[in-house]
């Protein structure tokens, strides 16, 4: 997730105050995972630098003067570009599971094992991603059911995988 990217596209859809943004942004794309203000402040502040952003007004507040931050047209040049590109594909042709596997075989290594222990966690883990599915918002739905599809294809990986260990194997040690 590009927090820069992301907080110009907010930013593109209203002028804000940095709370503002870090409620919006935690809301929508913070899942589990949300912006510390000081990462929102100063990624503001880069902004304000390159010329992308710039403040509007500046008002009292509790602490600091809060202040009202709208985009530029060199920010909405970059977010209409970005908006327009493609992301990069995924997966990555180089995981850690992957590698697990694989040192596990050359180490002569119980990696059957691994791979089960695995897949029951991605088991966990989509039993999780379905609650979530059937209890959240739309928003929440939407994500969960990216995150399944993707412990899906991994799932079927896992069990290519297990169905080829003796080969890979033989492959590894050689």
């Amino acid at each position: 997730m590009s927090v820069p990217l992301t907080l110009l596209g907010l930013l593109q859809r209203e002028p804000s105050h940095g709370y503002d943004l870090k409620r919006d942004y935690d809301a929508y794309f913070g899942r589990g995972k949300p912006l510390p203000f000081g990462q929102v402040y100063s990624t503001l502040s880069r902004l304000t630098r390159d010329g992308k952003v710039m403040i509007s007004e500046v008002g009292p507040g509790e602490g600091p003067d809060r202040k009202r931050y709208i985009i530029t047209d060199l920010g909405a040049t970059e977010i209409d570009q970005w908006l327009t590109q493609p992301v990069e594909p995924e997966p990555h042709l180089q995981t850690v599971l992957f590698a697990k596997v694989v040192l596990a075989l050359m180490l002569d290594r119980p990696a059957a094992e691994y791979l089960d222990t695995q897949r029951g966690e991605h088991l966990k883990r989509m039993r999780e991603l379905t609650e979530i599915r059937r209890n959240g918002n739309l928003v929440d739905a939407l994500l969960a059911d990216h995150g399944i599809y993707h412990l899906e294809a991994d799932l079927r990986w896992i069990e290519t995988t297990s169905a080829r260990l003796d080969v890979l194997k033989r492959t590894v040690q050689s």
